[in-house]
């Protein structure tokens, strides 16, 4: 499993680290092969609108050699889904098997395409701003159409990371993973926050 997070200048971290902190126990644990990610964004560096610098290792890759790409929110999405720039960078994934996405980075997957026929969330306050990418606006904390994941607000991040771990290998591998992250209230085998559609 090769991941491509997704970073930009004045994202919202939490988005980002909740979901990473998670799913990085897939390989600390051994529990899936050749799990491994890169931090791609569109310049060498970015500080995100808490004033933290992060120090990016791959500037616009082509993202279609990616297992699957990771996309948070904040702020700037709202503009950024009108950066054909930025926009095109994106579609380079669109045969990604798994594309995910936590608060407004929904609104990026939905720019490029992602969302079409699929129902989706984000992060309340822009549930509206997403319905005309998706089939429909689900408000939950986590939805899950076929292979493509979005999560609600900021901490939701902690839980879709969780949810991704449960969907990829077993409730077991995911209650493993809640007790290291000491986080108590993700509901493993009990998905009452996350919505699917009846096909899956």
């Amino acid at each position: 499993m090769r991941m491509a997070y997704i970073l930009f200048e004045k994202m919202t971290t939490l988005d980002f680290v909740g979901f990473h902190e998670a799913v990085s126990w897939l390989s600390i644990l051994n529990v899936m092969e050749g799990v491994s990610w890169d931090l791609c964004a569109n310049q060498e560096e970015i500080t995100d609108d808490r004033g933290m610098t992060i120090k990016i290792q791959h500037v616009c890759p082509d993202l279609s050699g990616y297992d699957l790409i990771f996309i948070p929110g904040g702020m700037p999405t709202r503009a950024m889904r009108d950066d054909p720039e930025f926009v095109s960078w994106l579609r380079t994934a669109r045969d990604v098997p798994y594309k995910v996405s936590v608060c407004t980075g929904a609104l990026l997957l939905g720019a490029a395409g992602f969302l079409e026929g699929k129902k989706a969330t984000t992060n309340p306050s822009a549930y509206e701003l997403l319905e005309p990418y998706c089939a429909e606006v689900v408000k939950a904390r986590v939805v899950r159409d076929e292979n493509t994941y979005t999560g609600g607000g900021v901490s939701a991040s902690i839980d879709l990371g969780l949810y991704l771990i449960e969907s990829l290998t077993n409730a077991e591998v995911a209650r493993k993973v809640q007790a290291k992250m000491d986080y108590p209230y993700y509901q493993s085998g009990n998905l009452t926050n996350v919505y699917m559609p009846d096909e899956l």
